[in-house]
């Protein structure tokens, strides 16, 4: 379609289909994908929720379940907390530049978020009463945990 003279649309027009010679290139579709900026999220979101059941456990549960099963939900808690605070470090330490993108960190990152899941998620179920067979899911957990923080350490050590 043609467009009229007087009538073509303004530089910074959304209509306006080819870039300006002095617009920047626009970013490529795989940004950022080779880093495990998820890692962040799924680390705050590890963080958060550890800080509601927490608080869940102190001011509601006490007293309403054993004792042992509120050891447990406090190591629940503390691991969630490190897993998390881990996953924060690794979205950073994947983006600086000092540090760079590799494997070894979205290895660790998979690893530790994994782990952290089994590992709490098992402890979690034990505490609502869940089946004593979820015991045997929280080593796998804490493997998963030990292999990110073993992971990270190599990528750490390969800069």
């Amino acid at each position: 379609m043609k467009v009229p003279a007087g009538h073509e649309p303004a530089r910074d027009d959304p209509a306006r289909h080819e870039p300006a010679p002095h617009d920047p290139e626009p970013p490529a579709a795989d940004a950022g994908s080779s880093g495990p900026a998820w890692a962040g999220f799924w680390g705050a979101v590890l963080v958060g929720l550890g800080v509601a059941v927490g608080a869940l456990g102190t001011h509601f549960l006490v007293g309403r379940i054993p004792v042992a099963r509120e050891a447990t939900l406090a190591t629940a808690v503390r691991y969630q907390f490190v897993s998390g605070i881990g996953l924060l470090l690794i979205a950073a330490l994947a983006k600086s530049p000092a540090t760079g993108r590799s494997a070894w960190f979205r290895g660790a990152a998979v690893a530790l978020l994994l782990g952290a899941v089994l590992f709490c998620g098992s402890l979690y179920v034990l505490i609502a009463g869940g089946p004593n067979a979820m015991g045997a899911v929280a080593p796998l957990g804490g493997a998963g945990m030990i292999a990110g923080w073993t992971l990270l350490a190599v990528a750490l050590s390969r800069r």
